[in-house]
């Protein structure tokens, strides 16, 4: 019995088990190749790592419960942000390799640096400890961290690796003082435990001094406002494919790290934090999508708009019922792979020393490239919020739970943001296909790994939008076990 218990306990943590021992091999095998071949055999054991894991996340439906003392938790909502994460993961590897050899860029960490990242991902989503999650937070951000500085030779991307590490050091820092604090309020770290305490009615100045500090440090992570200053510099400075990560994987890692939170421990609050929720709502929402006016480098605008669509998520936490709940874990799905998509469009299209970044280098897209041009219109309208994509139905899912909240005032400034952000989406497309391209900008071949990346996210894209009914159902599922 004892070697049961242990097994399903090592089951628990089976995903990241695999992660890790791969990026662990990946790193003794890259000093052993010669500095001048290509690591794309790396990637394909990078990319094998997280198909293993991702396998693992559904045979862990067999094992619900908790493990290694009630530590991580295993049930419909850990198991669907872990196939989030590690889908992201996979595109984004498929993204790099060709990406890497353009930008020659010989160095096996960075699908390393990848698999480690993804582990902390994973765990974000399953721990049941603050202190677990504190670690699991570290070891995403470290790896995030390196990765954004990846090309060495380019001061902005130095700048943007040196920028995330200070602040993001700050934020942990918030994070991890908050811990501290809901320890001496409750006596424990543990996030049953800790809304046990506070359902007794014992809640004091501490309890309230430790929610935000927790909140600030997650904000961060979340690039929401007042608390994203750092995203469109480190996303412009970094490379298209790590943004491709860093905009989504950790993002839905700390969501559901957020949502373990408030909906884990400060349930009883939610009185509270309620405003702090909306005001951060209202201004990621108004100043991701103002900023993203104003941009003429795509990257910059897309980083303003994952700030606006941080700020959309927000809305449905806002609403504290079990369909905003839904709302949220559905949006940080949709929202992963139209963006991840994105990205991998820019990442291509940058060619080397990522030259072409501005908005009017797309010009004439539709004509040179209509696969770019195709899957990344497919995006943009899935930003948008257009039918038949999963943005229009994760916009419509967050506003409906706001409505049956009665935040009226709420949704009507999410409407407003959203149509706000429709001109410089449409903007870029426009560009793309009706306007006249400068033939000395320089295209190459889409590569297959590229074309099965754009693929993969344009077709889930769709997917969510016109049969989510299985998606939609594990989301709800999710929800339920996080309120239970």
């Amino acid at each position: 019995m004892r070697t049961l218990i242990q097994n399903a306990e090592y089951v628990a943590i089976l995903p990241e088990i695999i992660l890790t021992v791969a990026g662990m091999l990946v790193m003794m095998v890259d000093p052993l190749l010669r500095k001048e071949s290509s690591r794309k055999p790396l990637g394909y054991l990078a990319l094998f790592a997280l198909v293993a894991a991702m396998l693992s996340s559904f045979y862990q439906v067999n094992f619900f419960g908790t493990g290694f003392f009630g530590m991580v938790r295993v049930d419909f909502f850990s198991i669907f942000f872990h196939v989030v994460v590690t889908l992201v993961s996979v595109l984004a590897v498929l993204s790099s390799l060709d990406y890497l050899e353009t930008q020659n860029i010989r160095a096996g960490e960075y699908y390393g640096l990848i698999l480690m990242g993804t582990v902390g991902m994973g765990l974000m989503a399953s721990a049941m400890e603050l202190v677990m999650l504190f670690i699991a937070l570290e070891i995403s951000s470290i790896s995030t961290y390196i990765l954004a500085g990846f090309r060495r030779r380019i001061a902005t991307s130095t700048e943007s690796s040196l920028k995330y590490f200070l602040l993001g050091s700050f934020a942990t820092a918030f994070f991890l003082y908050g811990v501290a604090l809901i320890y001496g309020a409750t006596g424990s770290t543990n996030i049953t435990a800790i809304a046990k305490s506070l359902a007794t009615g014992n809640v004091s100045g501490l309890t309230y001094m430790a929610l935000a500090l927790m909140f600030v440090g997650l904000g961060f992570k979340i690039s929401a406002a007042p608390f994203h200053v750092w995203t469109p510099d480190v996303y412009e400075g970094a490379p298209a494919p790590v943004v491709a990560l860093m905009s989504t994987g950790p993002k839905a890692a700390a969501f559901a790290m957020l949502l373990r939170v408030l909906f884990g421990s400060f349930a009883q609050l939610g009185d509270w934090w309620l405003p702090i929720v909306w005001v951060a709502a209202v201004l990621s929402m108004t100043l991701g999508n103002i900023g993203a006016l104003l941009q003429n480098n795509v990257k910059r605008m897309l980083a303003y708009s994952s700030i606006a669509h941080a700020g959309y998520v927000l809305v449905a936490f806002a609403s504290r019922q079990d369909i905003g709940i839904a709302a949220a874990i559905f949006y940080t799905a949709a929202y992963a792979a139209m963006n991840v998509g994105a990205f991998a469009v820019v990442s291509h299209f940058a060619g080397a020393g990522e030259k072409y970044v501005s908005i009017d280098d797309y010009a004439g897209l539709g004509r040179r490239s209509p696969v770019l041009a195709i899957t990344l219109t497919i995006f943009l309208l899935s930003l948008i919020g257009i039918p038949l994509t999963g943005g229009f139905l994760g916009k419509l899912l967050v506003f409906s739970a706001a409505l049956k909240a009665n935040l009226v005032w709420l949704t009507i400034i999410g409407v407003v943001n959203s149509a706000i952000a429709a001109y410089y989406y449409l903007r870029l497309v426009v560009v793309m296909y009706m306007k006249e391209g400068d033939d000395s900008v320089e295209l190459a071949p889409v590569p297959v790994a590229v074309a099965a990346s754009l693929l993969i996210a344009a077709g889930l894209t769709l997917y969510l939008g016109i049969a989510p009914d299985t998606v939609l159902g594990v989301a709800a599922r999710g929800a339920a076990d996080l309120m239970r």
